[in-house]
């Protein structure tokens, strides 16, 4: 990658996208007369505003990382805010897409928000950033909040993140393991995302003067990691005969294994449950996304081996009183939906991303402008008049030119915070107050190279 700016594409033409939004608005008012119930609040009235269709994608049901609560809670946050007609008076409709963690599923996810007449892509998760941006591109249908797992997202001059992706993730996790280790392994897939890894957290070691991480490759979708967890434990300097062994009470100070491999987190953590007590203890450490409450809870909780992990995340920790919006969403709107939870990174980035087109909404209503095209929201997002408050989740939002970061490999970020969060008695706590800014780590990273 390099940080080259690309000119803002528009879109060739919007009448296709009108047409199709006009002909479902047409549909649903004949269904709607048809039927003669159900009817949301605003329906039926002569002064409604036309709908406003979106799309939210995430891979389900794959063999590697998925992430189902995201367009379960972008479809909870569109029967919210139409029980209360609309945004600004436009319905919004949220389409979803199964996006199968598959470069050609990715793709055509995108060719269907965009023959579907969606006005913007919002709080998804793909890696596949090449497959599935080229086609929003071409029709000027802007990205908003994805989940920040392709470099694409941090590129293209069409998406809009409101996170630092993984780079701000890994190297914020550098920077909390610097404080307490001496030797770390990381183990990452074995991907061209996982290739990114290693640099990213060394980032944030070598911030806190620590030197780079043994990097262990392991399958994406594995189902045993007694290998990776062997070599992970070998070359940080757990030796048994040395420091005993954990079920003696033996600790290899200064030791950590940080592991990041998405869904299959946890299957790493039973292998490594399995060898931990013939070794000494180390510290383990992971990022949001890839350890959870629930995980903790399923490893055994106190007793398991995520008790006493670092952890880094975006956003504040789930517990925090700042998601309790959401979580009223989420109980009175998602119906008992259990591909919800509210703890989960996926879920809370799709609602910061649906606040921020709720807010780009109100600013056109504001303007006068009663059409919402992909084109009037590139421009609101790019002019940045007016910046997006998320309730202190995120900072406030702007994607101006003046508010990119200098991050030469991720010109599209402007959020480069992070949380410390850590187990204790089982349970996900914020490790320290308030944001970390691992801005000028990432930047660093840039201009001192790999290692």
């Amino acid at each position: 990658m390099t940080g080259r700016r690309r000119s803002s594409p528009r879109p060739f033409s919007h009448a296709p996208a009108v047409a199709i939004a006009s002909a479902v608005a047409c549909a649903a008012v004949i269904a709607s007369l048809l039927s003669g119930c159900g009817s949301l609040p605003g329906s039926g009235d002569p002064g409604e505003k036309e709908p406003v269709t979106v799309m939210t994608w995430a891979p389900e049901g794959t063999k590697a990382t998925n992430m189902p609560g995201m367009p379960a809670m972008a479809q909870a946050y569109a029967r919210w805010v139409n029980s209360r007609g609309g945004i600004r008076g436009h319905r919004l409709r949220v389409l979803t897409c199964n996006e199968r963690n598959d470069t050609v599923a990715a793709a055509q996810c995108a060719q269907r928000a965009v023959d579907r007449g969606a006005v913007a892509v919002v709080g998804s998760y793909s890696q596949f950033g090449r497959s599935f941006m080229s086609p929003l591109e071409v029709k000027g249908v802007p990205f908003i909040g994805g989940y920040g797992a392709s470099d694409e997202e941090f590129e293209s001059p069409l998406s809009y993140p409101v996170n630092g992706g993984q780079a701000s993730l890994l190297a914020g996790n550098g920077r909390q393991l610097a404080g307490n280790c001496t030797r770390v392994a990381l183990v990452r897939p074995d991907t061209i995302s996982g290739d990114q890894m290693p640099s990213l957290l060394n980032s944030g070691l070598h911030n806190g003067h620590r030197r780079s991480a043994e990097d262990i490759k392991a399958p994406e979708d594995g189902t045993d990691y007694t290998p990776q967890v062997t070599a992970a434990l070998d070359r940080v300097g757990a030796d048994p005969v040395v420091h005993g062994t954990a079920a003696n009470g033996g600790k290899a100070p200064g030791s950590c294994v940080t592991a990041m491999l998405g869904d299959h987190t946890d299957a790493f953590f039973d292998s490594f449950r399995r060898l931990q007590e013939d070794s000494p203890r180390v510290h383990v450490a992971s990022v949001l996304g890839s350890v959870s409450q629930s995980l903790v809870n399923r490893t055994g909780g106190r007793s398991g081996p995520l008790e006493g992990a670092y952890l880094t995340g975006w956003y504040p920790v789930a517990s925090d009183p700042r998601w309790q919006p959401m979580r009223k969403v989420i109980n009175d709107f998602a119906f008992g939906d259990n591909r919800i939870d509210p703890a989960d990174q996926g879920v809370q980035t799709t609602w910061i991303a649906y606040t921020v087109l709720r807010a780009l909404i109100e600013q056109l209503d504001d303007a006068g402008v009663e059409e919402i095209t992909p084109h009037a929201l590139q421009t609101t997002l790019d002019d940045g008049e007016r910046a997006i408050g998320t309730g202190g989740l995120t900072p406030k939002l702007r994607w101006r030119e003046t508010d990119m970061l200098a991050v030469q490999n991720f010109p599209r970020i402007v959020n480069g915070m992070v949380t410390y969060q850590a187990v204790r008695d089982g349970e996900l706590v914020a490790a320290q107050d308030g944001f970390v800014n691992v801005t000028r780590t990432l930047e660093r990273r840039d201009t001192d190279g790999e290692g």
